[in-house]
């Protein structure tokens, strides 16, 4: 069961169940204070944020790190290691407990997120977009019967998928063609949905379409399709440049009926549906690059120290600790912006914005830190000897996928109007 996780990060003994179910009714996590004015700095976890890090840094290291390499290589996630994530209560980080999960905040599902980004990128985008954008899809506009029957299998052994992107709806994502048809107690779907993560492994998918084209973007309607659908199918994965072990699909619909009662929410509110969860959906991206940008430091850094040219480490010349210093700096702050938009959401407060300049700052960040990191380690680095090759392969879709970067500064530049106008 997801909720073992709360067992195993219980101290002397206890469990923490009765503090999750303070996390659940308040819907942020509790940070304690001395004083009624006193706020904690951002990057300070609680003691129950540590143990679940620490945890999960654990569980990365000795059982995501040997595979890493072999499931790259083979374009393919081990099984095993499936099962285990589910084992582990990385599915279900922030489902309720009612619901089966560890009932945990968003903040650590991110959390989570990072620490398996910093030894695998493939792994973190599924734990990615399994929690930030599935999950968090259903809890927000899932009927009570919709929870009941697909959230406790999220978060013990369904892996989720989430098909808006299409052919000629990209950054466009509200130009879809893929359509749903209502025909008596069923839709009938059919199109086709490009890009899809975690298809392969998916058991359940979140599908946009448009019920009533004459509406425009005001028919698109959100669906549950089971993955053992009639009509649905899967094409020839993508060969990516990077998170290779991580499916991606194209998803096909040829008139797949689809019940009313699998309708997500309200019949034309999906672009609503699809906006809010992105918005989540982003902190997770930037959850994933801050994880990748501290594991390629952590890679190069102990070599700087290590590697010895004209009789001192290369760490020693100012023209290299300058540069590190410079990387050090980018990431933390992107560790503050990720962690603020993080904490945000779960204190219910308006994050729009700066989950767009989290997932902005940290797509590009990786970019920059992953290329200089294979500078700094010269030859070695240009090599499959070390992962800091992959670190830049990986993080090269941090600016592309759940908005692109051009996308986040859209959104940005219409908070910075908003704001200058009143």
């Amino acid at each position: 069961m997801a909720a073992s996780m709360l067992t195993r990060l219980g101290t002397k003994g206890k469990s923490l169940l009765p503090w999750t179910a303070r996390v659940c009714q308040t819907g942020f996590i509790r940070r304690q204070q001395t004083s009624a004015s006193f706020v904690e700095p951002l990057s300070i976890l609680s003691e129950d944020e540590q143990m679940m890090r620490d945890q999960i840094r654990r569980f990365a290291t000795e059982q995501i790190g040997p595979l890493v390499k072999q499931m790259d290589e083979s374009s393919q996630m081990d099984t095993q290691l499936l099962k285990a994530l589910f084992e582990q209560g990385c599915m279900g980080v922030d489902i309720p407990e009612e619901y089966q999960g560890s009932g945990m905040s968003f903040f650590m599902t991110n959390l989570v997120i990072e620490e398996i980004a910093r030894v695998d990128p493939s792994v973190s985008a599924l734990v990615d977009v399994h929690n930030t954008v599935v999950i968090t899809c259903l809890k927000n506009n899932a009927t009570d019967e919709q929870k009941a029957k697909y959230l406790p299998k999220l978060a013990n052994e369904m892996v989720g998928s989430f098909c808006l992107s299409e052919a000629g709806s990209g950054s466009d994502a509200f130009a879809m063609k893929t359509s749903a048809r209502l025909d008596g107690s069923d839709y009938i779907l059919n199109g086709t949905k490009l890009w899809i993560s975690n298809s392969e492994h998916a058991g359940l998918f979140v599908v946009f379409a448009n019920a009533d084209f004459s509406q425009g973007y005001r028919g698109i309607t959100a669906f549950l399709v089971d993955r053992d659908s009639e009509g649905l199918s899967l094409g020839k994965p993508e060969n990516k440049l990077g998170i290779k072990a991580s499916s991606t699909c194209p998803v096909h619909f040829d008139n797949v009926r689809v019940p009313v009662s699998n309708v997500l929410g309200t019949v034309g509110h999906g672009y609503k549906y699809a906006i809010e969860t992105l918005n989540e959906g982003r902190i997770g991206i930037a959850a994933q690059m801050l994880g990748i940008t501290q594991g390629a430091l952590d890679c190069v850094i102990p070599y700087t120290l290590d590697r010895k040219q004209f009789g001192h480490s290369i760490f020693d010349f100012q023209s290299m600790n300058h540069q590190i210093s410079q990387a050090v700096i980018q990431l933390e702050a992107v560790r503050l912006m990720t962690y603020n938009a993080a904490r945000l959401k779960d204190a219910g407060k308006p994050f729009t914005k700066e989950a767009a300049m989290a997932k902005y700052l940290a797509s590009e960040t990786a970019s920059r830190v992953t290329s200089k990191c294979i500078d700094w380690m010269g030859g070695v680095g240009y090599t499959k000897d070390y992962p800091l090759e992959k670190f830049y392969r990986d993080c090269k879709v941090g600016t592309i996928y759940e908005g692109t970067s051009n996308i986040q500064l859209n959104t940005i530049a219409k908070f910075i109007k908003s704001e200058y106008s009143q």
